[in-house]
């Protein structure tokens, strides 16, 4: 039987002395958002290397477009739609928390917003929902993607599936 990546954090996480279980409920929605930040970037850096060997620097401008905060704000725009009542609840619990850091070169609401997503991110990985957690960002990311395209593209995509 395979093993997933969780597997490995979680033998990790057992064999740090005196490490205890971390529970999303005991945590504050920021620190929900700094353990978000973290898994969320991990994700992000793994696509963008899995898109083919580059420069680091490449890599880092790629891997940029996605973890900045109004690009975290957009993906959530989006998912929003497909979130139940109790991740809803966690995101505009982290949306709503006072950071002690101002956005930076970001909107105040793109800010809160991005808060919020990795607010979310972090209490799924943390109550090792690790499929929910994929199945969200990949709407965010998909979403981004098709912003991204030229107008032209998409509308013949459209016509090559025969949708439009």
């Amino acid at each position: 039987m395979e093993k997933g990546i969780e597997y490995g954090f979680e033998q990790f996480i057992q064999n740090i002395p005196g490490m205890k279980e971390i529970r999303a409920a005991d945590c504050s929605p920021l620190v929900l958002a700094y353990i978000g930040d973290c898994v969320f970037d991990l994700i992000i850096k793994t696509m963008v290397v899995g898109q083919g060997n580059r420069p680091v620097h490449k890599l880092h401008e790629e891997t940029s477009r996605y973890v900045q905060a109004s690009a975290q704000s957009f993906m959530m725009r989006s998912m929003q739609e497909h979130l139940t009542e109790e991740e809803h609840a966690v995101y505009r619990r982290g949306r709503n928390a006072r950071s002690v850091s101002p956005a930076k070169n970001q909107s105040i609401t793109d800010y809160r917003r991005a808060t919020g997503f990795e607010a979310l991110i972090g209490w799924l990985y943390l109550r090792h929902e690790y499929g929910r957690l994929t199945e969200l960002v990949t709407i965010g990311l998909q979403s981004m993607e098709q912003d991204l395209r030229p107008k032209g593209e998409t509308e013949n995509a459209g016509k090559q599936n025969g949708r439009i």
